[in-house]
């Protein structure tokens, strides 16, 4: 947006009209070059500020996934522990259950004969 100036009547009359609209072009050219230097200053410092955004994103992404990988290891780690632990107990518990179920059937076997001689 040009720079509007108004200047007196008097300035219009010492000067004249052609210096004074000289004097309004040249504040107005400043004026224009001042916000292209500002707006592309602006982009620049947009464009390095969002690389670093980018960058630090990047950073965060890859720390969270090596943690994450981590995390996820200690788990399959742990869950293989149980499952061993499981597995033996299961062992356990069938290896008990077939000794107590052999024991009921021998006695029994025993208790027919000699029930029934």
């Amino acid at each position: 947006m040009p720079v509007t100036a108004k200047f007196s009547k008097e300035f219009y009359d010492k000067l004249g009209r052609p210096v004074a609209d000289e004097i309004v072009d040249w504040f107005n050219q400043v004026d224009a070059a001042y916000r292209t230097d500002l707006r592309e200053l602006n982009e620049l410092n947009f464009a390095r500020f969002d690389a670093k955004l980018e960058q630090r994103l990047a950073e965060q992404d890859t720390k969270w996934e090596r943690r994450i990988a981590a995390q996820d290891a200690k788990w399959e780690q742990r869950l293989a522990h149980l499952e061993t632990r499981l597995i033996r107990w299961m062992f356990l518990f069938w290896v008990g259950n077939l000794g107590t179920t052999l024991a009921l059937i021998g006695t029994a076997i025993a208790l027919t004969r000699f029930w029934n001689p």
